[in-house]
């Protein structure tokens, strides 16, 4: 029999994608939890919040809650008292610590993280930059590029751009083939803008393997024999030493790691 699902609810005065990505860090570091979370975004008045609080008790599941505006954050803790339910201040802590620590008082605006300024025109620039640069389109575009990938075909080098372009960076990612030259552009660049991606044979055997499956190929083939594995494999890593660029083996990590990983090389 299926054990009950437990309730999150996040509450949040902006979008509350904030308050999500820390549950959903969270719940990583649980297993065979069965966990529904019910997000509730632009809560703006007191009785909206009311109304969340009291469907989040009926649950008897706790709520995280992001919220700036002083009267809100006030209501959510009576609240949290009179319907006995446990509530997770997300910024609270924080906005606290910069207020001792600076001396400073917050602005108190939801929404201030998404607002229309110069970084948010920065990113949507760099994305446009980056999927106009997927896979090698243009190679020209690797001397504006703020961080240039290389790697074999199913090293994650598209959603890698994608995630680093959401963070502002220009990402131009360039496919390594061992029958293909690279081109000249990489050797006018300075290897720190340039990172060369690589993973274990077998965990690539693997990927490739099911890729061909969901593509309805043959599994067989050529691009998914072990032994042209570490042919690429063999030549990525010559080219990655001729350039001197810093070398990341990708093997069981998440996309979010790497990224991590390639923003503290740049």
């Amino acid at each position: 029999m299926d054990e009950p699902s437990h309730f999150i609810t996040i509450c949040s005065d902006s979008l509350g994608d904030t308050a999500e990505a820390v549950v959903q860090a969270v719940l990583h570091q649980f297993e065979n939890q069965r966990v529904t979370i019910k997000r509730y975004g632009n809560v703006r008045h007191e009785d909206e919040l009311r109304k969340v609080m009291e469907e989040a008790a009926k649950n008897n599941g706790f709520v995280a809650y992001t919220l700036v505006q002083p009267e809100l954050r006030e209501t959510i803790r009576e609240e949290a008292v009179r319907l006995d339910l446990r509530i997770v201040d997300i910024m609270g802590p924080m906005m606290q610590a910069f207020i001792d620590t600076f001396d400073d008082a917050p602005r108190q605006r939801p929404g201030l993280l998404h607002q229309l300024d110069e970084n948010y025109f920065r990113r949507i620039e760099a994305i446009e930059f980056t999927v106009a640069c997927d896979d090698g389109r243009d190679l020209g575009a690797m001397l504006k590029a703020d961080i240039v990938l290389l790697g074999m075909s199913r090293t994650s080098k598209t959603p890698l751009s994608i995630f680093l372009a959401h963070r502002g960076k220009k990402v131009v990612n360039y496919p390594i083939v061992p029958e293909i030259s690279p081109p000249g552009q990489l050797f006018k660049l300075p290897p720190q803008r340039m990172i060369g991606l690589t993973m274990e044979p077998e965990h690539m055997l693997k990927i490739r393997s099911e890729r061909l499956k969901v593509l309805g190929l043959p599994v067989d083939s050529q691009y998914s024999s072990l032994e042209r594995i570490n042919e690429e494999i063999r030549y990525a890593e010559a080219l990655f030493k001729r350039l001197g660029c810093p070398v990341i083996d990708i093997t069981d990590k998440a996309i979010e790691e790497t990224a991590g990983l390639i923003m503290g090389y740049i």
